[in-house]
């Protein structure tokens, strides 16, 4: 079907979709071949989006194992509104679908990072587009987790170590405090591992602080590779860097390393950009 079609058959199911007050479940079609899973989202020949999750690494991946649900949720819910935060965040009418990929307990487990894209046909593209790919634990605030924003008509792309809830909201506040925001997380995360592993990696995540408050944002990307590159090598040693489906783990690597990925997203952003 050409693309075209399929974007109109995704805008006009959405446009059909009553503004309900509770969220409106769709179909989901889940497929797993080694370290990949695909999931088509809506009906058959009408579906809304696709979700495609590369592991780097994963035990117990099939379909049941993932744990995967979707619905369309009103804009205006004061819930979802909630989790957004005072910013000016929002979740564009045109795309209100929220996926959740809740494992259940015991069965999956996966090492590092997981490679997250939203595809749908519903958003148009432009070139510095301010949709982005958000992330959020069950009931808890969503976070931009993006590394890429790519046509077709529009890819939303993050890196995650972990799940639970996305969605891809337009993005509309300042790049700096979206850059200061990634940082700070980022060294909240190091600030969990013990001191001697701790110390060189926040060095590196200051240096990258620093080098973006004086505009120097390849400096700032370089300084963050160097992170990056010593959470690699020390993962699985020094650092954990398993996430298991109900709780008992903690995937330090894998979200040091999306953190690093989203705050180079954000910082190479903000110097083609601007603010």
């Amino acid at each position: 079907m050409p693309r075209t079609l399929i974007r109109w058959f995704a805008v006009a199911l959405l446009a059909l979709a009553p503004p309900l007050a509770a969220a409106q479940s769709l179909p989901v079609r889940v497929a797993v071949s080694g370290n990949v899973a695909k999931v088509d989202i809506g009906p058959p020949g009408a579906q809304i989006a696709d979700m495609t999750l590369t592991f780097d690494g994963a035990s117990g991946l099939t379909p049941a194992n993932l744990g995967v649900s979707a619905e369309l949720v009103s804009p205006t819910n004061p819930g979802l509104l909630a989790r957004l935060g005072d910013t000016l965040t929002s979740l564009d009418a045109s795309f209100p679908l929220l996926i959740t990929v809740e494992p259940p307990a015991g069965g999956l487990s996966l090492q590092r990072v997981v490679n997250v894209e939203v595809h749908t046909h519903a958003l148009p593209y432009v070139y510095g587009s301010s949709y982005r790919l958000f992330k959020a634990s069950l009931n808890e605030g969503f976070r931009d987790i993006t590394t890429q924003v790519a046509q077709g008509s529009v890819r939303a792309r993050g890196t995650t170590g972990g799940f639970s809830q996305f969605l891809v909201l337009a993005d509309v506040r300042h790049t700096g405090a979206v850059v200061a925001e990634k940082l700070d997380r980022l060294e909240s995360r190091i600030a969990m591992l013990p001191d001697a592993e701790a110390s060189p990696l926040e060095a590196h995540r200051a240096a990258a602080e620093q080098a973006v408050a004086e505009k120097r944002y390849d400096d700032a990307l370089a300084h963050l590779d160097q992170l990056a590159a010593r959470v690699s090598a020390r993962a699985g040693t020094a650092i954990p860097q398993v996430w298991t489906a109900g709780g008992g783990s903690q995937n330090h690597a894998g979200e040091l390393l999306a953190g690093v990925g989203t705050a180079k997203f954000s910082i190479a952003y903000l110097r083609n950009f601007g603010h």
